[in-house]
C-alpha cells in the first residue's frame, strides 16, 4: 500500500495531508485542489493588543468570581481530624492565620474536631446543612502505610467531602493531605511546600464570597 503525503505551508501555518488509501483520494471532491488560506494575526478574533489580552465577551455578559476583600458577614466552620494531629495542628494554624489576614472575625469561625479524616465528610455535611455557615473547611492528614487502609480512607474522604457540598449546597473545601510518607506531609504543613491549610482557607473565602455575594445576583 502506498502512502502519499503532502506538506503545505502558508505563512506560519503548516498542514500535513496523508492519503493512505492506496493512492486514491478519499476526498468527496477528488478533482478539487486542497487549499489553505491563512488569516493574518491582526485580523484574528480576540488577537491580543499591545496593552493587554482582550477576551471576546459580549457587553451583556457577566463574569462572577469570589473575593478575598468582601468577607464581611461570612461565617466559616473548620472540621479537623485529630489523627496525625502533629500535622493537622499546623494546617489549622495556617488556615486561622489566613482568615485573620483577610479580616475574618474570630467570632465568625467555629472549629470542630473529629477522630480522623474518615469522619470528616459526615460532620461537614451536618454542619453545612445547619444553615449557619457559608463554607466548611475540611482539614485532615492521611499517610500511606503498609496496607490498603490508606486508599480506602483517602478515597472516602475526598468523595465524602464532595458529596457534602453537593448534598448541602454549601461549599465544603477539601484540605485533607494524602501523602506517601510523613516527610511529604510535614513539607505541606508549613514546610518547604507551603501550608495547604492556608491555601484551603483562601479557597473557602473565595467560594463563600461567590455563593453569598455573587451567585444570588443571577436572574
Amino acid at each position: 500500500m502506498m502512502v502519499h503525503c503532502a506538506r503545505l505551508q502558508c505563512g506560519n501555518m503548516k498542514v500535513m495531508c496523508v492519503n493512505n488509501s492506496g493512492g486514491k483520494s478519499t476526498s468527496p471532491f477528488p478533482d478539487t485542489p486542497f487549499m489553505v488560506q491563512a488569516v493574518p494575526p491582526e485580523k484574528r478574533a480576540c488577537f491580543p493588543k499591545k496593552a493587554a489580552f482582550q477576551l471576546c465577551v459580549s457587553a451583556a455578559s457577566r463574569e462572577l468570581t469570589g473575593s478575598l476583600t468582601n468577607v464581611e458577614g461570612l461565617r466559616f466552620a473548620i472540621v479537623v481530624g485529630q489523627f496525625n494531629e502533629f500535622v493537622t495542628r499546623p494546617l489549622l494554624a495556617g488556615a486561622l492565620g489566613t482568615f485573620k489576614k483577610h479580616l475574618v472575625k474570630d467570632s465568625d469561625i467555629d472549629i470542630v474536631w473529629v477522630p480522623g479524616s474518615f469522619e470528616i465528610p459526615i460532620t461537614a455535611q451536618a454542619i453545612a446543612k445547619s444553615g449557619k455557615y457559608h463554607a466548611v473547611l475540611c482539614i485532615g492528614t492521611v499517610i500511606r502505610g503498609e496496607t490498603t487502609h490508606y486508599d480506602a480512607v483517602a478515597n472516602a474522604a475526598a468523595s465524602g467531602v464532595l458529596s457534602a457540598s453537593l448534598n448541602s449546597g454549601v461549599p465544603c473545601i477539601f484540605g485533607v493531605l494524602t501523602c506517601e510518607n510523613l516527610e511529604q506531609a510535614l513539607h505541606r504543613a508549613g514546610g518547604k511546600a507551603g501550608n495547604k491549610g492556608a491555601e484551603a482557607a483562601v479557597t473557602a473565602m473565595e467560594m463563600a464570597s461567590l455563593f453569598y455575594h455573587q451567585l444570588p445576583t443571577l436572574k
